[in-house]
């Protein structure tokens, strides 16, 4: 997949955010959850940092590797669950309608950790499919997918209510503390980071509200379709359902565990709402990943039907199945355009993302930055990175749309409007001013993206 974008790959703001904080906790520094616009902290992708900190600036490429690993890991979870439940090639199929949609793909390349948390759950959905109440090793992955998104909680409380009934009050106490890991480590992680164990919660619901993101129960009959329909397109959501509806009626027992995890990532979607959380497709991608799977069982499934199934049904099955796949096939040059669109993005990001390390990385402007402060930037998208590749910490780098540069600072600015508009956070990134280098300060270093300003004794860069 790495290869398919001609080796093009970046950090999120979110994850950037999170190796950065894991290096402060590896030089015994708490994480600065409270700078402005701070994404939500996910603990297990912290601690991640932590392990990778004394890799210094291959931590990136490290952690990278790790969320391109956990979109392979989704890929097969998929063809296993697909064929655990109905028959190989209706797994082969879903794992290939999933890893082909342009927003999964997006958010695996940037480094999400959205991807690892959702390959985490298919492969608990893997063990069950295979046994039955497995118990433990489902709430295992549960949990570690917990610590980094928290609808992974709902999962594990409705897997526990699940296989509590025929077990003795010791084992439900054993599995229904595993079930509360998650939250309970969370909220632990928030409390000693913040003194407030809902920090994650609260911070992330005004961070919606300040950057004016769609939220709320009346944004959700709008919102979800638009999402869905982003993700899967309307072929692929027209082949799911009429897949549901097929295998409820000829294949029931084996539908019961997708269609329940669709509808659990439906109710944590609602709950979010309810929050004040914001409503990003990529918290839909479980549910577009199970109808991707339903999408598969319209062109397929025919291959799951056992001989006691008439053989008219079968036959109109097939039928029917091989028209839906060539009518999947019809609009697949369509989804290649748009992943070819979005390798030409993500390779324009990432040549923009690179010319800013090479540019902090010169000997002459590292010394610069270690002893000049503040740096000033146009916005919030670089702030964990360049606190990341410089050791300046996040609450010196401020956006200059919040606070006006002063004297004896610093000012990174991008060096044409192609490389402003591939560096904007989001388009309701808090601004109260314009951002501009003062007219005292002067261009100390540049490369084809990016210009370094500096002010009084901080102009000697090179």
């Amino acid at each position: 997949m790495y290869a398919a974008f001609d080796g093009h790959a970046f950090l999120n703001y979110d994850s950037a955010y999170a190796l950065a904080w894991g290096a402060d906790l590896a030089a015994g520094r708490l994480p600065q959850y409270d700078v402005p616009v701070a994404p939500t902290p996910h603990p297990l992708a912290i601690a991640g940092g932590v392990a990778l900190a004394p890799l210094g600036s291959a931590a990136e490429g490290v952690f990278l590797a790790l969320v391109l690993l956990g979109l392979g890991a989704l890929g097969v979870g998929l063809f296993r669950l697909g064929e655990e439940l109905y028959a190989w090639p209706v797994g082969l199929l879903a794992a290939a309608i999933v890893l082909t949609r342009q927003p999964i793909l997006n958010y695996g390349i940037r480094g999400y950790v959205d991807l690892p948390a959702l390959a985490l759950v298919v492969w608990a959905a893997v063990l069950e499919a295979r046994r039955r109440r497995r118990g433990a090793p489902v709430l295992l992955l549960l949990a570690l997918a917990g610590l980094l998104r928290p609808e992974a909680w709902l999962f594990a409380g409705a897997y526990w209510l699940w296989i509590a009934p025929p077990l003795t009050w010791p084992a439900r106490a054993r599995l229904g503390a595993l079930a509360l890991a998650a939250p309970a480590l969370w909220g632990l992680s928030d409390l000693l980071a913040t003194g407030n164990p809902l920090w994650s919660l609260e911070g992330t619901s005004a961070l919606a509200a300040e950057l004016e993101r769609p939220t709320g129960l009346l944004a959700l009959p709008g919102v979800v379709p638009y999402r869905l329909g982003e993700i899967l397109r309307l072929p692929e959501l027209i082949a799911a359902v009429l897949g549901f509806a097929a295998a409820l009626v000829w294949l029931r027992r084996r539908t019961v565990l997708p269609a329940a995890l669709a509808v659990l990532n439906g109710i944590a979607f609602a709950a979010f709402a309810v929050a004040g959380l914001p409503l990003l497709g990529r918290y839909l991608f479980l549910a577009a990943a199970m109808l991707a799977l339903f999408a598969a069982v319209a062109a397929l499934g025919f291959t799951a039907l056992s001989d006691r199934i008439a053989r008219p049904v079968r036959w109109a099955w097939t039928v029917g199945g091989l028209a839906v796949l060539a009518g999947l096939l019809v609009f697949l040059p369509v989804q290649l355009g748009r992943l070819e669109a979005l390798r030409a993005d993500i390779g324009a990001r990432d040549r923009v993302q690179d010319d800013l390390q090479a540019l902090v990385e010169r000997p002459a402007v590292a010394g610069t930055l270690a002893r000049c402060r503040p740096l000033f930037v146009p916005n919030h998208r670089n702030v964990p990175s360049l606190a990341l590749r410089t050791g300046v910490r996040a609450d010196e780098i401020v956006s200059a749309q919040l606070e006006r540069p002063t004297p004896g600072g610093l000012f990174l600015a991008p060096a044409s409007a192609r490389v402003e508009e591939l560096s904007i956070l989001d388009p309701n990134d808090p601004s109260r001013l314009d951002a501009a280098p003062p007219r005292a300060y002067r261009p100390i270093a540049r490369n084809r993206s990016w210009l370094l300003f500096g002010s009084g004794a901080c102009r000697g860069a090179e």
